[in-house]
């Protein structure tokens, strides 16, 4: 059984709550695929200077953020773990060395934001592998290429983040557009996705580049889709597409979907 890899533009935690086109195109792909034995997820929110994976059977559920409504500080996501894939993660990626977190971290609004949807019973195991923030962004593709045999074994690799997010220059008047410079950077990730995504790390040259990615963390789970998508060979589809309030892109890729 194959199951695609994706990057999803997952945007504020407020999709957790709302139905909207994004909200509602992470469900239709989920319905979409075979259902997964579990999720491997790689959120922006999980950005520490190590390389891990979540190893708990009863991972917590994590409210990263603040300044929104009560509502959200409550939602849960009460799903499993699977000790077994963490450890499966750790081997297959040998040499590079990765820990297991028994007890730090857990499940982050990047990844339950967009699960809430796309399987709202929280019934399939989820462990979340950690983005090492001391690494450069070819050492990203190297470890997503390294990922690739877990789409084979009916693994749902769930990378999150945002191609572009400046949160410094939302234009809150702007709700259903993007700025030039953020649209431009979109569609020069759009061309390296879609035509030569080992080139990934190029896009680095762009003129757009700083304003598109003051932080590198959200920026960052693309790397382990294209390094998938590369190393795999399998195509690559563009499922959603668009900036929100000016700088924050929600474009989102499958690899193995067509």
């Amino acid at each position: 059984m194959t199951i695609p890899a994706t990057f999803i533009g997952h945007g504020s935690p407020m999709n957790a709550l709302e139905k909207n086109r994004f909200t509602q195109r992470w469900s239709e792909f989920a319905q979409s695929m075979e259902r997964p034995r579990a999720i491997l997820a790689i959120s922006a929110h999980w950005y520490i200077n190590a390389t891990a994976v979540t190893s708990q059977a009863h991972p917590r559920i994590i409210h990263d953020f603040y300044g929104f409504p009560q509502e959200l500080s409550h939602f849960d996501y009460p799903v499993e773990g699977s000790t077994e894939l963490a450890t499966q993660v750790a081997e297959l990626v040998q040499p590079t060395w990765v820990g297991l977190d028994e007890e730090t971290w857990g499940i982050d609004h990047g990844t339950w934001s967009v699960l809430a949807h796309a399987f709202p019973r929280a019934d399939v195991p989820v462990v979340q592998l950690a983005i090492d923030a001391s690494k450069p962004l070819s050492y990203h593709l190297e470890l997503g290429s390294k990922l690739a045999p877990l789409m084979d074994d009916g693994v749902w690799i769930l990378a999150s983040g945002n191609i572009v997010h400046n949160l410094g220059a939302l234009d809150w008047n702007d709700p259903d557009g993007g700025f030039d410079w953020a649209m431009r950077f979109d569609d020069d990730a759009r061309r390296f996705m879609l035509d030569e995504p080992s080139a990934l790390g190029e896009i680095a040259q762009s003129d757009d580049f700083h304003l598109a990615v003051p932080t590198p963390d959200h920026f960052l789970p693309l790397a382990y889709i294209a390094g998938i998508a590369a190393s795999s060979g399998k195509p690559t589809e563009t499922i959603l597409d668009g900036c929100v309030l000016g700088s924050l892109s929600m474009t989102s890729y499958a690899v193995g979907s067509i």
